[in-house]
């Protein structure tokens, strides 16, 4: 199982970088970033509603 180690991280790196783009492109937009995207950026969504997009 160590063998795929790497695999899974560079899974994880481009699966966060994806989080990031689409929270990202959500702020762009002044919409809210979807909750999955924002956990996965270690975000808590309740504290990202608080935040004034404006």
């Amino acid at each position: 199982m160590t063998r795929y180690k790497p695999f899974n991280r560079i899974g994880n790196f481009f699966g966060m970088m994806g989080s990031a783009i689409a929270a990202a492109n959500a702020v762009e937009r002044g919409v809210k970033p979807e909750a999955h995207h924002l956990r996965k950026l270690g975000i808590d969504p309740k504290q990202f509603g608080q935040i004034h997009l404006g």
